[in-house]
């Protein structure tokens, strides 16, 4: 192995901690060994080293949960195939309920382990102190057990990974510290190791808690910020065996884990301590940080209680070490946007141990072929936003972010911290007429209103929350008389040239080659027919276009866009988000109601659906679109932002005789999930297709010069789809749905549901999801139709009605009346 800085590589890794191992392992495992890893001190010595070494494999959605276990059977034939001991056991994880939402949680959790193929145990006081004898559970009503948990050396992982890497012929060079990243022409071309250059197609970047600031060398958001972590490790006792499962008491904010007869007992406190806001010292390595006794006391007191022994005995060392933490929890994969072969692997809020298998696999998938090797959205650096990596935002953020890792993960939880950063200039008017804000990509949005004197203010539960009522007020006054909806979060695009009609026509699925003043519906396809975005675009004139996607994908789909443009299109592409405000007037009133305050004719014959047209409200113009994501009749207003407080007096005046009522995101989304439409991220993703969504209605499928994907979806509709999106109706109206609830056709599973929500129209809870076969065959309308259903609801069977068509308004005519 050459010991020296070599001038070239095909792949540079910046960091050696375990991801960044677990990535240079798996390129060589795909026979790509010209891979060089950097790494500014010894590996392991930032935050790998100290982590607790926690194997789970139960994550949020199906996809991450693949990883997880990916990771888990990877580490179970590690030390067989380098030779490297990594101290890996699979004894168990169990998680302790000591309330009933807690409980309704983890039996949720369970029902979507059966789906990702978990084993899993729901167990009772009993079974507990059986397989955890040192436990008082006398508060716990339940639990939940996954047998194929466990727990490895942290640092013996890594060095196993690296001597993996190193015999498929990557090199890694310890001490070596780069000081830059070099880029030309939006491409990266190498970096820089003090005086000397590595040249290189593809540079990583997994420097964990220094992912932030090495992002900065590209001028690159990675939003994510250090915090503290603390545990303790006992004295050996008695009763501490090998076979002791990992503990979690996420009531008490508390893991615990068996440590050579001793027990390492942790905490994710409700509120955490940032660090590091002035910067991470230059020679940090394997270093601590000052404890806080003080701190952690109160979870220490709480696991006396829990574990009775620990009151008699020492405490061998208290550990404080830095840990990074991103704003939502969820780390930051992939390729970043404005620098092409730039890729990260970084922030991965205290699971970096039992994901870092997975992503390594991921990573070199994706690295290797351009695109993930699966639907990676949630963990997709592409959803951040630049001011995310405001220091101040950040700080903020993770000390409540820290947390929530073991807070109840309630339906609809809106973080506390870092708020207010994007308002829509309606924000103090919708304020005063009652609204509860939510937050979306940094947006301030109205999700419910309330009307009377009790605060807008959530109160969580698993149950009906207290928005519910209020909620279904606003859906029925969309169904039955005319809503407001405040929209102003649209990610918005203006794409205008003379080649912008051939450039968009070759990436939409839909026929773009419209009248100007008409919008089309239309999604974004990769080569794979899987859908990359969904969205709509306007015809301004005949070289400009309106597009607009929703708020958490706008540097996603600008992106998108950005990079199918041809160096010699003459097309420019400009994000005009913050110049409109959005207003959505919808309901069979809405046109009443407009035509009271326009002199525009909006007649059904001169502004028919899809049509886009300039009228006038007050003193200004405004661009209204015939469309709607609701089912009913409605327009979508685009108002120039300095005119948006003028136009909705104008319209919350003359509503008043038209009995208006504002509306917000959850009666949105409740109405929306009657009309079965679809929504990118849940029930729709870059790994399905308009084939299989039930979108083939969108894609113009012999249109002159095709589309990006079309020979794809070709093949598959004439093959026929191996899964279809269907809508269902629980039988009993007292169940609520959210998402990833198991789908069960005569006694079998087949599928989870995307997304749920209750439909007050319909009188019961409405969730989509995608049906498989589980033989493997083409799922047509008679096998859809054919089975009896039932959806899973923590650990409970009901029994559901299944459909290939909306339930709502199947023939479309409320939208076109």
């Amino acid at each position: 192995m050459p010991k020296s800085l070599p001038n070239q590589s095909t792949i540079v890794i910046i960091g050696g901690g375990v991801v960044g191992c677990s990535i240079a392992y798996h390129l060589t495992k795909l026979g790509i060994s010209d891979v060089l890893l950097l790494e500014r001190k010894q590996l392991s010595s930032g935050t790998t080293w100290h982590a607790a070494g926690l194997v789970g494999q139960l994550r949020a959605t199906k996809n991450l949960t693949q990883l997880a276990k990916y990771s888990t059977e990877l580490y179970a034939g590690l030390e067989a195939a380098t030779g490297q001991a990594t101290g890996f056991k699979q004894n168990g994880s169990l998680a302790l309920a000591t309330h009933g939402e807690r409980l309704e949680e983890l039996r949720r959790g369970a029902s979507m382990a059966r789906v990702f193929g978990l084993a899993v145990e729901e167990v009772g006081r009993e079974e507990i102190l059986s397989m955890h004898p040192l436990l008082n559970v006398d508060d716990v009503v339940g639990g939940v057990f996954l047998p194929k948990d466990g727990q490895i050396n942290p640092s013996d992982l890594t060095q196993a990974l690296a001597k993996g890497a190193r015999g498929g012929g990557a090199t890694i060079l310890e001490n070596t510290a780069v000081t830059n990243i070099l880029t030309a022409n939006g491409k990266v071309t190498g970096v820089a190791v003090g005086e000397q250059t590595v040249s290189a197609d593809i540079v990583v970047n997994c420097t964990g808690m220094w992912g932030r600031s090495v992002g900065a060398l590209t001028q690159t958001s990675v939003p994510l910020h250090a915090c503290e972590h603390f545990y303790v490790v006992t004295e050996p006792f008695e009763g501490v065996t090998p076979n002791l499962p990992v503990l979690r008491d996420q009531d008490n904010f508390a893991y615990y884990k068996e440590d050579a007869g001793k027990i390492l007992l942790g905490a994710f406190e409700p509120n955490a301590k940032p660090w590091g806001i002035d910067g991470i010292p230059e020679d940090f390595c394997f270093d601590e940080l000052p404890n806080d006794m003080d701190h952690f006391m109160p979870v220490l007191e709480r696991a006396m209680t829990r574990m009775p022994a620990l009151n008699n005995v020492g405490i061998r060392s208290w550990f404080c070490g830095p840990e990074s933490f991103t704003p939502d929890n969820r780390y930051h994969l992939g390729e970043i946007p404005d620098v092409g072969g730039l890729f990260v692997a970084c922030g991965f809020n205290s699971i970096g141990i039992q994901s870092a298998g997975g992503v390594g696999k991921v990573m070199a998938e994706w690295i290797r072929d351009g695109h993930p090797s699966l639907d990676l959205w949630d963990v997709d650096i592409r959803r951040t936003m630049p001011f995310q990596s405001n220091s101040r935002y950040l700080s903020e953020r993770v000390s409540e972010s820290l947390g929530l890792l073991y807070a109840v993960h309630w339906p609809f939880y809106q973080y506390r911290t870092a708020r207010g950063v994007r308002k829509s200039p309606l924000h103090d008017r919708l304020e005063a007429a009652g609204a509860c804000f939510g937050e979306a990509a940094g947006w301030e949005r109205a999700n419910w209103y309330s009307p009377g004197e009790a605060a807008p203010e959530y109160e969580y539960s698993y149950g009906r929350q207290n928005w519910f009522e209020d909620s279904a007020a606003e859906h029925r006054a969309v169904r039955e008389g005319v809503g407001l909806f405040d929209q102003t979060s649209f990610a918005k695009f203006q794409f205008a040239g003379r080649d912008a009609l051939a450039v968009l026509n070759r990436v939409c699925a839909n026929q773009i080659d419209v009248a100007p003043g008409r919008t089309v519906y239309t999604q974004w396809l990769n080569e794979r027919g899987g859908i990359e975005a969904d969205l709509t675009v306007t015809r301004v004139a005949e070289d400009d276009f309106l597009i607009v996607t929703s708020a958490t994908s706008q540097m996603r789909d600008f992106h998108w866009l950005k990079k199918h443009i041809p160096d010699d299109a003459y097309a420019h592409l400009v994000d005009v988000t913050s110049a409109y405000a959005v207003l959505s007037i919808m309901g069979p009133k809405a046109r009443d109601l407009l035509a009271s305050i326009t002199d525009a004719d909006m007649s059904n014959e001169a502004f028919p659906f899809g049509a886009s047209q300039m009228i006038h409200i007050g003193y200004a113009p405004v661009r209204a679109t015939r469309l709607t994501y609701v089912g009913e009749l409605g327009w979508e207003l685009y108002i120039p932002s300095e005119f948006a407080q003028g136009v909705y007096d104008e319209i919350v005046s003359a509503g008043a005789a038209f009995d208006l009522r504002h509306a917000g995101y959850h009666a949105m989304d409740s109405l929306r999930i009657e009309k079965a439409y679809r929504h990118w991220g849940h029930d729709i993703t870059d790994e399905g297709t308009p084939v299989e969504a039930g979108l083939g209605f969108a894609v113009a499928w012999d249109k002159p010069g095709g589309f990006l994907g079309r020979e794809a979806l070709l093949r598959q509709r004439a093959r026929g789809p191996y899964q279809r999106l269907v809508q269902f109706r629980l039988s009993d109206p007292e169940k609520l749905l959210y998402h990833n609830e198991p789908i069960w056709r005569d006694g079998v599973i087949v599928g989870y549901l995307r997304s749920g929500n209750y439909g007050h129209t319909l009188g019961a809870a409405i969730g989509l999801g995608y049906v498989r076969d589980p033989a493997g065959g083409v799922v047509d309308a008679a096998f859809v139709t054919g089975g009896t259903y039932a959806i899973e609801v923590a650990c409970e069977q009901v029994s559901a009605m299944a459909s290939l068509r909306p339930l709502y308004d199947p023939k479309n005519t409320r939208i076109r009346a």
